[in-house]
């Protein structure tokens, strides 16, 4: 990282401290408090926040010496400990945050490596606040402003990712859909309640560690946790497996239980983070966070053509369109297709649309009977059940349009390189399994199958040349040379 401190200090307008000067430790600044407080039925009861000091203090201390002792070594985070650059430090976390909201760490590992020394060309001042980091950098959302200000800039203030959701879910039986407005205040207002003053960016990236190794979504290690005495879902379970040998050995207890039951607060059924649905002991703890029920996909139905011609060195060439730079498979290539707004089956209006559709883009218009039906292709996007309706046409050297912008003529290869959706290489499958079908079933072959049917069927070579030890005759006197007497 010299090459890349010695170049943005050069690039600075403005000489900026010596290194001798700067201390290890960053100053504290103050916390990020919201506009405005929660008053009225909007404040959480008790049950569902951090209300003993003592508690958060025992959070913090415990999860911070658990994170010393446990945390994995990541160029991102020896950076922002050691690198005393406030400029290339910020710049540094944002990067490594922006690619873990990609995907994993494993995989973030050599990109950023490899990134950081191409930082090395750049130099510029970053935003030093959250709310400058908010305001001045496009794309910087709520939570990776938190992670830069508290990672890099030492700002006390919290940061709310998946993990954390997941932790704060558990340990507060918060479990109402985790994506509502409600819950996403009351989840950023508990990370503000509980970050360390000292150490704000080491405390948010313990609790995004213990979630993506502890406190998992699946099949969590509760036992290894090292604040589960905080936690309402570890107790739940544990209250739940006592009551269950206390049955077992006919021991029950008749007195009420001691813990209040998580769904049940104090709200009387009107908080708005507790779970509407009840408790499965099957889950235990994965009874948090509660997600909402996805909307069944929708189903769209879309005419498509395979349009192809003959290319200047024999081959066959197929035309793409490329999509609008905007809404869903912006910018890809596809071929011309044509979304039905109804549910209309008639294969003859298929044709008079797509053809009508067709024509917009050729020297001249179609004749609906030129269209060959090849079948159709499902393709399962997350959110829609595309229905392709496949159609093929080959274009004689008038009718084929000439390349354009957004209209190109592709060879078989350069296709599977080029930048098309998996929908469209269905389509192309398809089309090929269709057309080899139709080489088989044509005139010539069948002709051929009749000859081969024809001809006689004689002994193999290799057969004959291991039946025989010569190609001579024998002789009659030579079978009796050769035959031994069977013992009487």
């Amino acid at each position: 990282m010299c090459a890349l401190r010695l170049t943005m200090r050069r690039l600075k307008k403005e000489a900026l401290e010596p290194v001798e000067n700067v201390k290890p430790t960053r100053k504290r600044q103050r916390t990020c408090e919201k506009d405005e407080e929660p008053t009225g039925a909007d404040l959480p009861t008790p049950y569902h926040t951090f209300c003993e000091p003592a508690n958060v203090a025992y959070l913090r201390t415990h999860l911070l010496s658990w994170y010393d002792l446990e945390k994995r070594e990541l160029p991102w985070r020896t950076l922002a400990l050691r690198e005393p650059d406030v400029n290339i430090r910020t710049y540094a976390v944002w990067v490594s945050e922006i690619m873990l909201q990609q995907t994993q760490v494993a995989t973030v590992m050599d990109y950023y490596i490899k990134w950081m020394k191409v930082v090395s060309e750049l130099g510029g001042q970053m935003p030093d606040t959250v709310d400058e980091l908010l305001r001045q950098l496009p794309g910087v959302g709520r939570y990776t402003a938190a992670a830069i200000g508290s990672i890099a800039l030492g700002q006390v203030t919290g940061a709310v990712d998946g993990n954390v959701i997941r932790v704060l879910c558990r340990m507060r039986a918060i479990g109402a859909d985790c994506t509502s407005s409600a819950v996403t205040e009351a989840l950023w207002a508990l990370a503000n309640t509980l970050v360390d003053r000292k150490r704000p960016g080491d405390f948010n990236q313990a609790m995004m560690e213990l979630g993506a190794r502890v406190c998992t979504p699946k099949r969590p290690l509760c036992e290894q946790c090292p604040v589960r005495s905080q936690c309402h879902s570890y107790r739940k379970v544990q209250a739940k497996l006592e009551q269950n040998s206390k049955r077992l050995l006919g021991k029950m207890d008749t007195k009420p239980a001691k813990l209040p039951d998580i769904e049940d607060c104090s709200a009387d059924g009107l908080c708005p983070l507790c779970p509407r649905e009840p408790w499965d002991e099957e889950l235990g703890a994965q009874n948090f966070p509660r997600k909402p029920a996805k909307k069944p996909p929708r189903l769209e139905r879309t005419l498509t053509c395979v349009l192809t011609r003959r290319g200047e060195r024999g081959e066959e060439e197929f035309l793409l369109m490329q999509r609008p730079n905007k809404g869903l498979l912006a910018g890809l290539w596809e071929f011309p297709s044509l979304l039905l707004e109804e549910e209309e089956r008639s294969e003859k209006k298929h044709k008079t649309a797509l053809c009508t559709h067709l024509g917009k883009h050729l020297r001249a218009p179609l004749i609906d009977c030129s269209l060959q039906y090849v079948g159709e292709v499902l393709h399962i996007f997350s959110h829609i059940h595309q229905i392709y309706m496949v159609y093929a046409l080959h274009l004689g050297d008038a009718e084929a349009p000439p390349p354009t912008g957004d209209l190109r003529w592709i060879s078989r290869p350069a296709l599977q390189e080029a930048a098309v959706s998996t929908g469209v290489k269905k389509i192309v499958k398809l089309y090929e399994s269709a057309s080899l079908q139709k080489e088989r079933n044509s005139p010539d072959a069948t002709r051929q199958k009749d000859d081969d049917k024809k001809r006689p069927r004689g002994t193999k070579k290799g057969k004959l040349k291991t039946s025989s030890r010569s190609n001579k005759q024998l002789s009659l006197s030579s079978f009796f040379r050769t035959t031994k007497q069977e013992p009487c």
